[in-house]
């Protein structure tokens, strides 16, 4: 007898917490105040203090804390940012939307993260000129695992470099020396998209900073570059969070630890699940490092016929989904930065081959044994 397991279940995390949701929401319906203002004010401080900054800044997507940072950090055209090849689009299409020019190093093949020594070696084969332009790194925390930072900011610092973390899947989550994400570079860019661990009813994002003077020019960045009213020291865009959202999201705060428990607990059935299939073999599962992995998602590989398994698990009512199956090096809007199949090869493998499961925290363990045996399934039929 089958049963269904989607991707993710929101409704069932919005049961448990809809009273206090419809409550906070009220009081901005009779406040009638949209826009900024102390729900956006009191969340600021309440990330800040959760991520292990001084400052944080609500915005109107984690898309754009990513572009007030790098406008912040004074990125612009004709500079070159070091980023991943193997993320979301908007790691590298804000890169390019304030005219940098992104330019990949590969991946760590077990934790998918910016791999340090590609880093370093693709910095050392940079031309002089090349190099005299490389502005800043944006080391991404994939997944809900912290990039190696420790190597990354001593690689960063020592040609001068800003460091954005792009923090959109990692909120919580902690590298090997303990420090959470998004506080350890200039500046940290989470995203609320609905979809994240920590998610809004819409979209949403914010920025973390210890730097004073950063914090106050994003302030200013996100509201048109204006320093009071009518008053525009710097052109900026409208960044601005909704009260609303930030509302969302400091009732859902107050939950996030128990739901990245429930979703760690999960990743460690998973892990006991698949070793009692006997498919330790045929399924990588995620590699957990020193630090805190949040399971934002819980990505296995399989060698082949990934394609195939999803379509099989799709029939059983399995969610699934492929982040991400065309690397950036590779997409067709950045064709002019000259890469070609082949120029890194751990993230196209992880493009081919990698697959997210149902890992949310509702998730039964019923659902998660129906998982495994349907996989298993497939890989019996198949004799792998």
């Amino acid at each position: 007898m089958g049963m269904k397991v989607p991707l993710l279940d929101l409704k069932s995390q919005y049961k448990t917490i809809e009273k206090e949701i419809l409550r906070v929401t009220r009081d901005i319906f009779e406040s009638q105040q949209f826009i900024l203002g102390p729900k956006v004010e009191d969340l600021e401080k309440e990330i800040a203090a959760y991520s292990g900054s001084r400052y944080a800044v609500g915005v109107s997507s984690g898309t754009d804390a990513l572009i007030v940072s790098l406008m912040a950090a004074d990125v612009s055209a004709g500079d070159v940012v070091l980023t991943t090849p193997y993320t979301f689009f908007a790691t590298a299409g804000s890169i390019a939307r304030v005219g940098a020019r992104p330019l990949f190093a590969d991946i760590d093949p077990q934790t998918y993260n910016i791999s340090p020594q590609s880093m370093q070696q693709v910095i050392e084969n940079l031309s002089p000129e090349s190099r005299s332009r490389l502005k800043a790194v944006v080391p991404v925390h994939l997944f809900g695992q912290c990039a190696d930072m420790h190597r990354i900011t001593e690689i960063s610092n020592s040609l001068g470099l800003a460091v954005i973390e792009d923090a959109a899947q990692a909120i919580g989550a902690e590298s090997a020396q303990g420090y959470r994400a998004g506080s350890m570079g200039l500046a940290g860019c989470f995203s609320f998209f609905p979809s994240k661990n920590l998610g809004a009813f819409g979209d949403g994002g914010i920025v973390t900073t210890d730097s004073a003077a950063l914090y106050e020019k994003m302030r200013m960045l996100r509201g048109h570059g204006s320093s009071e009213k009518y008053h525009h020291p710097i052109i900026g865009g409208n960044f601005r969070l909704d009260a609303l959202q930030a509302a969302v999201i400091s009732v859902k705060l107050a939950y996030l630890d128990e739901w990245t428990r429930a979703r760690q607990e999960n990743a460690g059935r998973y892990r006991r699940l698949f070793a009692l299939a006997g498919l330790d073999g045929l399924v990588a599962l995620p590699v957990e490092g020193p630090g805190r992995h949040i399971y934002n998602q819980f990505v296995i590989r399989v060698r082949e016929r990934r394609d195939e398994l999803r379509e099989f698990l799709a029939k059983a009512q399995i969610g699934t989904e492929v982040y991400y199956p065309v690397p950036m090096h590779l997409q067709p809007c950045f064709s002019y930065l000259g890469y070609r199949p082949g120029d890194f090869p751990h993230a196209e493998y992880a493009a081919r081959h990698t697959l997210a499961l149902p890992v949310y925290p509702e998730l039964t363990d019923d659902q998660q044994s129906y998982v495994v045996e349907k996989i298993k399934t497939f890989m019996d039929a198949r004799a792998f």
